[in-house]
């Protein structure tokens, strides 16, 4: 599946800003399973100076620094980007939760690329509330996978999507507590029970494919940034993708941007400023695939 993605971000400032440094996490990052066709990134105003490279995590990420005074900044993206995910293995066949923990513990050789993920993060600590909340989908001996995928739907079904309720402040315990939130919150919500049991769990962000309802168009820059969680399931099987939002694995319909310990480590937009005040944000979010108008009208 081939999908073109156009993620628009505006800042409206209550006063001047002089200057502005920028951290960017919205180029699509390439994987074996995800080949960025094309990307590119635009500001209002543009960048006096900018550079790309790759953060700690091996994500794409851009810098920029805008010398000239301003009283709004616009970062358009936009990409092409072909998916394919591949299917996870057999539940059954993966090794039991117990090892794929006591591997990561040990670090090492076989889990280098997962042990930095079983810690407490900045807005995700291994809580010992989500660590008994997760234990219920871990019975001693059972295929990590099996038990990953229960923790996902469990998730889905015990838990509210309610916009509005929480930010990105929003502490993971509040979010156990209530019981309610967004995609963000279910992220962290899972990745910090997993944590707390000593398996190592990464925060993914990126978009998801949404429909509109049967019969009705598709509206211009109504989707959104979506979040969701990476799972090791030992050297063998390496990580999968859960989305706990809607208890799917990550197949075709998502595209990633990049993953981190929590939100704070791929935030789209990040900056420091000389000057803005308050400010208002908005943002439109739009992931089509490629040729879809086509084949509906054919």
């Amino acid at each position: 599946m081939i999908y073109r993605v156009r993620h628009v971000t505006r800042y409206a400032y209550g006063g001047m800003v002089d200057l502005a440094a920028h951290m960017l996490h919205l180029r699509p990052r390439p994987l074996p399973f995800q080949r960025v066709l094309s990307a590119a990134i635009l500001t209002e105003p543009p960048a006096s100076h900018r550079r790309d490279g790759l953060d700690h995590f091996g994500n794409p990420v851009t810098w920029l620094f805008i010398d000239a005074p301003h009283d709004a900044f616009e970062v358009t993206a936009e990409a092409e980007v072909e998916v394919r995910f591949p299917d996870p293995p057999p539940a059954a066949a993966t090794p039991p939760w117990e090892r794929v923990r006591d591997l990561a513990r040990a670090g090492g050789r076989l889990a280098w690329q997962a042990a930095e993920y079983r810690f407490d993060s900045p807005m995700v600590p291994a809580l010992p509330a989500a660590g008994a909340y997760a234990a219920e989908s871990f019975p001693p001996g059972r295929p990590v996978l099996e038990g990953l995928l229960d923790l996902n739907g469990r998730i889905r079904r015990e838990f509210r999507f309610r916009a509005g309720v929480t930010d990105i402040s929003t502490p993971v315990a509040e979010v156990l507590r209530r019981r309610e939130g967004v995609c963000q919150d279910f992220s962290q919500v899972m990745i910090s029970g997993l944590r707390a049991l000593g398996l190592p769990a990464r925060y993914v962000s990126g978009y998801i494919r949404t429909r509109p309802p049967p019969g009705q168009p598709r509206r211009r820059g109504a989707d959104q940034s979506h979040a969701w969680v990476g799972a090791w399931l030992g050297p063998e099987h390496g990580w999968v993708d859960l989305d706990p939002t809607n208890d799917v694995v990550v197949r075709d319909e998502h595209v990633v941007l990049g993953w981190g310990r929590d939100y704070g480590d791929i935030s789209p937009v990040r900056g420091v400023m000389l000057g803005g005040g308050e400010h208002g944000l908005s943002i439109g979010v739009d992931l089509e695939p490629v040729g879809e108008e086509a084949g509906a009208a054919g």
